[in-house]
This record gives structure tokens, C-alpha cells and sequence, in this order.
């Protein structure tokens, strides 16, 4: 009996909203957290910074391992560390001697379990038959945009109407998506990332292949493009228009997520329509112009219309890279999937930094470090060429 893989497909998409809940939830509590905890500014921004670096070393480490307790085991291991960080962050705080030490501890353990989930989502996608496995990779990556969206809209709305100092309430709701997915994933098919017989490539192996370098180059400056606008969208709506932090959350990173959202979900249900290396050029081009309407609009509200169409021309550069670098190194297995997810991790936080020095070096000029960080949708430009060029060598 022929196996349906739709209800994999549909676990693997909550998936990315699970890590879309451990990333974007607890950054809504920092305030709280100061207040209730007495926990200094300065050790409250350093959650954000063990959050990403956890996750970047369970990509590094998960080379080692995922392949060794399969993909099934990854996945229940992944949600149950999102789970069970989520629950902490209930208790912990209360009972241990100092407050922060149970944050940071909760941090940590949903970081596991987010990091693990960027390994193993995209591989059991890829792996699930499909007629076009680049749709259901951009249709699996919107789904992190509309966690995010939903995970800010939801969690506001509960804060509006319960009140903030019930905030555990929502966490244990939040934390019950992780655990519901983790008992999907004991029931549903999951097939091979690689035929029967074959061998997925050594690191040495894809280390050797210029091909690689070029998507990992791809996956860096896909994550910097991405956040470098994502990361200072609030910032800049409330310097540039003026408004609340709240109003420019909406004006800022929402509308950026909405239209990423909207891209991947565009491509999603109409990419066996559209070539992928013509969608991708095309976004880089609307990337780099928008990065330009940005920095040079002399009117806040145009420069903030650029990063809302920021946001619509990244949508498809993370999932269309994962999808052409697995078309072109068909044997890279877990090792190619686990360097991309820590390539793009590597731009995402290399991106916002850059911003961020060199807005400082130019006092405070927020425009002009933007301006700095057009070198990534440049450079991914380039290297969609060079993809494309390589591989019609190889067709001839």
C-alpha cells in the first residue's frame, strides 16, 4: 500500500511554526522579565544572543548525529526540547536562586529544540515524494512567517485582554504546539532522504565541491538580506515616522513577515508555473532596489514602503536555495542541509550586526548602515548566476 505523505508535509509546516513560537515569544516578555525578576537590560539582550548560538551549534553538531538516530528520532527530540523550554520558562525562573539562571536555562533547552528543527524540516520535505519540490519548500518556509505573525498578533491580543502578568498562561498554550506536532511525528510516514543503497556525502566530500561553496555563500547572504532589514524595521519605523514601539512593530517587522510570508506562499502554489532561477533573480533585483528606496528615499514613509517590499523580495531566497542546492548535490544528505541551515544562521546574525557598526561609525545613521548591507542581495545575484551557469555546463 502506496504511503500518503500529506499529513508528514502538514507536520513538517507546524513544525516551522513551532520555530517561529520559540524564537519570536519569549523576546515579547523582556520587559516583563525586568520587572518581575529584577533582571538588568544589559543580561536580557544576551538571551537573544545564546538563543541564535545555540542554535548555530546544534546545526554545526547535528552533522554528526542526525543521520546516526534518523530523522523520526530528530524530529521528537526537536519538539520535545521546544516543549519542554517553553514549560521551563514557567517555573524555572520561580524556583531557582536566581531568576535568570532559570530563563537562560529555559533559552538554551528551546534553542536545542529550534536549531535541531532547522536541521531536519527541510530534509523530510525534500525527501517526501512530490511533483515539484520546490513549491512545497517555499510553501514550508512561509509557515515561519506566519508563526511569527501569529505568535505576535495572538500573544499581544492575550496580554490586551488577560493581562501581561498572566504571560505564563500563554506560554503553556504555546508550548502545547510543540507537543501535539511531537506526537504526530510517532505515527507519520517519514521517507529517505536518499535511495536505497546510496550514501549521502562525506564532509570531505562536499567541502571539494565548488558548487557548495556557492550555495553556502547563497544561504549567508540569503539570512543577511533577510534580517539586516527584518531586525532594525522596528527601530527605523519609530525614528522615521515617529511613532510608538508597538504601531512600529506593526509598521516594521509585521508587514515585512506578512510579505515574505506572501512571496513563499506565492511561489508555494504557483511555482510549477514559474521558473525558480527567473523568480530568484527577479526577487534579488527588487531586493537590491528596495534596499536602495531604503536608504536614499528622502521620505520616511516611502523608505518604510521599501522595507515592506524588503520582505516580499526575500521571501523565496532561503527556500530556493535549500531547493537548488538538494536538485544540484542530489547526494549531500543531512551534511548539506545541516551547513546551509548554519550558513543562513551565520548571515542572519552577520547581517543586522553590519547594519549596526556601521550605523554607529556614522553616527547613529541608520539609512546609510543599510546602504552597507546592499553587498548581500548583491552577492546572492551573482551567485545565482554562477549556480546557473554551472549547472547548464553540465547539461551539455
Amino acid at each position: 500500500m502506496e504511503k500518503n505523505y500529506n499529513k508528514t508535509i502538514v507536520a513538517c509546516f507546524v513544525g516551522y511554526i513551532v520555530q517561529a513560537i520559540v524564537n519570536n515569544f519569549t523576546p515579547l516578555l523582556f520587559l516583563t522579565f525586568q520587572r518581575t525578576y529584577q533582571v538588568p537590560l544589559a543580561k536580557i539582550t544576551f538571551l537573544v544572543t545564546i538563543n541564535f548560538a545555540v542554535q548555530l551549534l546544534v546545526d554545526l553538531l547535528s552533522v554528526s548525529f542526525v543521520d546516526r538516530i534518523g530523522y523520526r528520532a530528530s524530529m521528537i527530540l526537536a519538539h520535545a526540547c521546544s516543549a519542554a523550554g517553553m514549560i521551563s520558562l514557567t517555573v524555572l525562573p520561580g524556583v531557582l536562586p536566581d531568576p535568570f539562571l532559570g530563563i537562560l536555562c529555559s533559552v538554551i533547552l528551546y534553542a536545542i529544540g529550534g536549531g535541531l528543527l532547522e536541521v531536519v524540516v527541510s530534509p523530510v520535505v525534500e525527501a517526501c515524494p512530490s511533483e515539484n519540490k520546490e513549491k512545497a519548500m517555499s510553501m514550508l518556509h512561509s509557515f515561519y512567517c506566519w508563526g511569527l505573525v501569529g505568535v505576535v498578533v495572538l500573544s499581544t491580543l492575550f496580554f490586551s485582554l488577560v493581562g501581561i502578568s498572566h504571560w505564563k498562561i500563554m506560554a503553556l498554550i504555546w508550548a502545547l504546539v510543540p507537543l501535539c506536532n511531537m506526537a504526530v511525528f510517532f505515527r507519520v510516514p517519514i521517507a529517505p532522504l536518499l535511495a536505497e543503497g546510496d550514501s549521502g556525502m562525506s564532509l570531505k566530500e562536499l567541502f571539494r565541491e565548488k558548487l557548495f561553496w556557492l550555495f553556502l555563500l547563497m544561504m549567508i547572504c540569503a539570512g543577511a538580506s533577510e534580517q539586516a532589514v527584518s531586525q532594525w524595521a522596528s527601530t527605523f519605523a519609530e525614528k522615521g515616522l515617529g511613532i510608538s514601539k508597538t504601531a512600529g512593530d506593526l509598521a516594521g517587522p509585521m508587514a515585512f513577515a506578512v510579505l515574505m510570508g506572501s512571496s513563499r506562499a506565492f511561489y508555494g502554489k504557483y511555482g510549477d508555473r514559474i521558473d525558480l532561477n527567473r523568480f530568484m533573480i527577479g526577487s534579488s533585483v527588487l531586493c537590491i532596489l528596495s534596499y536602495l528606496c531604503i536608504s536614499l528615499s528622502p521620505s520616511p514613509v516611502l523608505s518604510l514602503i521599501g522595507c515592506a517590499f524588503c520582505g516580499l523580495s526575500v521571501g523565496i531566497m532561503w527556500p530556493g536555495s535549500f531547493s537548488k542546492a538538494s536538485a544540484s548535490l542530489p547526494r549531500g544528505g543531512t551534511a548539506l542541509f545541516a551547513l546551509l541551515a548554519l550558513g543562513g544562521d551565520i548571515g542572519c546574525s552577520g547581517g543586522p550586526t553590519l547594519v549596526g557598526l556601521v550605523s554607529s561609525a556614522l553616527g547613529d545613521d541608520l539609512k546609510r548602515g543599510i546602504l552597507s548591507s546592499i553587498v548581500f542581495p548583491i552577492l546572492l545575484l551573482i551567485g545565482i548566476l554562477l549556480v546557473k551557469k554551472a549547472n547548464a555546463k553540465k547539461t551539455l
